[in-house]
């Protein structure tokens, strides 16, 4: 079986988010399968600067092919296309325009793709709302399996995306909330799909007491771990925990890891630590009380799952469906909406304190359930299986853009029709899919 996983950027240096997603679910498949990686020669995701050199490579014994981006992302332009389309009445061609603008644009790669379809068994495309992964969909739709990673923003709301969702061949979703409102805003019911997630690489042995010499931290601590941003809900988080430190000078420290965008507040108990390597990362988890994830919008959250596979408990934003929903089923993590109810949470959650080792045994017993590689694995390959048992339609092969269960790619409508101003604003439409997390489903 060969494979092909499409992303907007790869690398071993790369180390969040749908990329790195993607690059752990290409290395554990190419233990079952040949797996190439199609990819851009962009680094940094605000810009798409080609800043690798096309053409191929392999990284961590895969193989990756990088093709050229055709135009750098504007930041400007793309806001205010961005503004046209979640916030205003618009037209099919507006929302192409704002996809073009938000890049990584890179017809090479798709013009690759679509001759080398046939070579390939299933595509697997990362991150729906990119260039990339609306051309690539439509182009491959018989062998195309999209990895959404959506999170409940208004580019879910957009006109382009439902024929998408309606006519590749299987989804698969990373939560339970991620499949609700993909379905209620796609109406895509009848596509096979299942959650399944991501595993991480996360070690058998941890050492804390490294850590805390090595970075001379030695209270007890809540950590964060992520792009420290106002978009990841940092602000409030350092609100509400300033008034937590005023109100409780012998309470918890707060560590944060990861690459700072705004302000750090400059406080004796806030200890940035910048950029660690993984070795350093897993013992801070190791090391710390809890894990605070303050962000409003996720996917799936895999910091969430390493310290529950570590037995640390979870703080949440309540405002997030995702992590509320992941907190309610695997019975290992607190949330809240507002100040009381972290500063509450964060007392109920010290090392010392009543839920502490319940909730981090819950925590490991769910990573274990369901986020294990050898679970991961199992789900992908049992997808393909299913998938290669469907009976292709009558003449022995599929159409350009038909799908093995009889639907087709729905095609683009004619130009005048694309031109009419006619849709309502992403954000109104999102406004209308349900909200709330899924208290049951397998993760």
């Amino acid at each position: 079986m060969k494979l092909a996983v499409v992303v907007q950027r790869y690398g071993a240096d790369i180390n969040g988010g749908a990329e790195l997603h993607a690059r752990y679910i290409a290395e554990r498949l190419s233990r079952h399968a040949d797996v190439e990686v199609l990819t851009t020669c962009a680094k940094d995701y605000v810009t798409w600067k080609n800043e690798r050199p096309a053409g191929v490579e392999q990284v961590n014994g895969v193989t990756v092919r990088r093709f050229p981006v055709s135009r750098e992302r504007h930041p400007y332009e793309f806001g205010r296309k961005s503004i046209r389309v979640f916030e205003q009445l618009h037209s099919l061609a507006d929302e192409l325009s704002w996809l073009e603008s938000e890049g990584p644009a890179s017809p090479a790669l798709i013009s690759y793709l679509e001759g080398a379809a046939d070579s390939y068994d299933f595509v697997l495309i990362f991150s729906y709302r990119y260039y990339h992964a609306w051309h690539a969909a439509r182009r491959v739709a018989p062998k195309a399996i999209v990895v959404p990673t959506a999170e409940r923003d208004p580019a879910i709301g957009l006109s382009i995306f439902g024929p998408v969702f309606r006519g590749v061949r299987a989804v698969m979703y990373n939560s339970p909330e991620e499949r609700a409102m993909i379905q209620a805003a796609s109406r895509n019911e009848h596509i096979p799909g299942v959650v399944v997630g991501v595993g991480s690489e996360v070690p058998e042995r941890t050492d804390p007491a490294r850590f805390r010499r090595a970075f001379n931290i030695h209270k007890p601590f809540a950590i964060y771990i992520g792009r420290i941003d106002e978009n990841k809900g940092c602000a409030e988080l350092f609100s509400h925990y300033l008034r937590y430190a005023a109100t409780f000078p012998r309470g918890l420290d707060l560590v944060l890891i990861g690459n700072a965008i705004i302000d750090i507040p400059d406080h004796p108990k806030v200890h940035h630590l910048g950029f660690l390597s993984d070795r350093d990362k897993f013992d801070a988890l190791a090391a710390s009380d809890l894990l605070i994830m303050p962000s409003y919008f996720e996917s799936l959250s895999m910091v969430a799952l390493e310290a529950w596979a570590l037995g640390r408990p979870v703080l949440a934003n309540g405002r997030c469906d995702v992590l509320k929903g992941q907190c309610i089923r695997s019975n290992a993590g607190l949330y809240y909406e507002r100040y009381e109810e972290f500063v509450e949470a964060l007392y109920s959650l010290e090392s010392n304190g009543p839920l502490h080792a319940h909730l981090g045994r819950n925590g490991r017993a769910y990573f274990r359930r369901h986020y294990t590689w050898p679970v991961i694995e199992r789900k992908y390959l049992e997808m393909f299986a299913e998938l290669k048992r469907e009976l292709p339609p009558r003449g022995g092969s599929y159409g350009k853009g038909e799908s093995s269960n009889g639907h087709v790619m729905e095609p683009l409508p004619g130009w005048l029709t694309r031109r009419a101003r006619n849709l309502p604003p992403g954000r109104e439409v999102l406004e209308r899919i349900p909200a709330g997390p899924v208290r049951t489903g397998t993760a």
